[in-house]
């Protein structure tokens, strides 16, 4: 049922799979159901900062969107664009008006300029950033930026942090990323309508870390990419398989190569069970080559002597990535640090078993459908790789469990959740459905009111 009332949203996306990790499969995944809701009056601005960008959004797209490049910031000196005659600075003022107060307190806090103009010189600190009129001037009631970057508008604000990983393990971090996202990420959080997370770990770590109102952050749990991606044919396994030369049977970890993601740990289980239990797990990485990590990786792969038995493919088109997850024998995930796993829900849709780790957010998401490991010791990870890769009854229970599980995830309920999002930000009346998909948390109640929604 529609909520009666027009309402523009924006959605902030200058973004590229490969670059990003599961970041990109989100955006894509939300805008694609988004361009399927077909029971309301909204419409959808997408904004790319490249046509290449542009070019790949617009592949996910709908009927009630439309797709637009980002303006160039105006430079420091120059004049925003004027609004009904009044420019940005003076709209932004007049907007944030009440909360200018509590934001040169943040500002104190966190070296955060809060004033329209930036200073000169510019701090050698990271700033937030500030609209120059470009998102005011879309016609729009309310902006998303579902990536971790933000920035300061007139515009009421939805913001997906993600997770804060880089306060649990700042090691894996440098310097100046440490600075940016502890710049960005509290200003985003304190600062938008609406913080939207994918999980209830990760809600209460934003609560405790940065002392936010539980009531302002959403947790709306996503659904399986691959959903998006067509499903591949016989004729196209074969392919791929020929393509990669894949050797059957092989465990799959598609993850970029960061430090938390935890492959040395992984590969230090692999040899354990060759070296100790007579066991080789052939295994097949994917995603994008983190360059400052990656040597260390190769190196303990010479180490290890386990070149023979582990293939690292680095970023795949995401029909061939489909294929491999159908081809695999079982999905392990063990990583140190997630807010959801996007490779878990990707398993369970192509009838894969999975084992994973039991950090931060994995065992909410996973429930009984995962085999579960302890992912800072070697011996418990290469306990659950042997019995996953071993026994084919488990592999069968964890495949349906799987199957059972995914019952309470799909992207159209996440796309419905949002929209409720967007229209209680903008102060649009709400249905009955959106005050019952804002009150229920499916990632930790599953299936409670699955009845109504048939």
């Amino acid at each position: 049922m529609s909520g009666g009332e027009g309402l523009g949203v924006a959605i902030d996306a200058p973004i590229l799979p490969g670059t990003a990790g599961g970041v990109a499969q989100f955006v894509a995944g939300l805008i694609s159901a988004l361009g399927k809701l077909d029971d309301g009056p909204e419409t959808y601005t997408i904004v790319a900062g490249t046509q290449e960008q542009l070019d790949w959004l617009k592949h996910y797209g709908g009927p009630n969107q439309r797709f637009v490049l980002r303006a160039p910031l105006a430079a420091p000196h120059e004049s925003a664009p004027a609004h009904n005659g009044v420019t940005f600075p003076g709209l932004l003022k007049r907007a944030l008006g009440p909360l200018l107060p509590a934001a040169r307190h943040v500002q104190r806090l966190l070296s955060v300029p809060v004033s329209p103009v930036p200073p000169v010189p510019p701090r050698l600190w990271p700033e937030v950033p500030l609209s120059d009129g470009f998102y005011e001037s879309l016609g729009v009631d309310v902006l998303h930026i579902p990536i971790q970057n933000f920035f300061l508008c007139a515009l009421p604000i939805v913001y997906n942090p993600h997770d804060l990983q880089h306060l649990h393990y700042p090691q894996f971090m440098k310097p100046a990323v440490l600075a940016w996202r502890e710049t960005i990420y509290p200003a985003g959080c304190h600062f938008a309508h609406t913080v939207a997370v994918g999980s209830q770990w990760i809600k209460d770590d934003i609560v405790r870390q940065y002392r936010i109102a539980p009531e302002k952050v959403q947790v709306i749990p996503e659904g399986p990419p691959t959903e998006l991606y067509p499903e591949p044919s016989e004729h196209f396994l074969d392919k791929v398989k020929q393509q990669y030369r894949l050797e059957q049977p092989f465990a799959l970890y598609p993850a970029v190569t960061w430090p938390h993601k935890n492959h040395l740990r992984l590969l230090e289980a692999l040899a354990l069970l060759r070296d100790q239990r007579g066991l080789i797990v052939r295994l097949v990485c994917t995603g994008s080559h983190c360059d400052d990590f990656r040597p260390h990786i190769e190196k303990r792969l010479h180490e290890l002597k386990l070149s023979a038995q582990i293939e690292f493919l680095g970023f795949v088109p995401e029909e061939d990535l489909r294929a491999i997850y159908q081809l695999s024998q079982f999905v392990v995930e063990p990583s140190l640090f997630e807010g959801s796993s996007l490779p878990i829900f990707e398993a369970w849709s192509e009838g894969v078993p999975v084992a994973c780790s039991n950090a931060t957010a994995l065992p909410e998401q996973a429930g009984d459908a995962a085999l579960l490991f302890e992912p800072r010791t070697v011996e418990a990870m290469a306990d659950a790789i042997e019995k996953i890769a071993t026994d084919t009854e488990l592999r069968q229970q964890l495949r349906a469990r799987g199957y059972s599980r995914l019952k309470d995830f799909d992207w159209r309920r996440t796309a419905r959740a949002y929209r409720a999002v967007y229209r209680r930000a903008a102060g649009h009346s709400l249905t009955e459905e959106d005050r019952r998909l804002l009150a229920w948390n499916w990632m930790t109640e599953p299936r409670r009111e699955a009845a109504r929604e048939q």
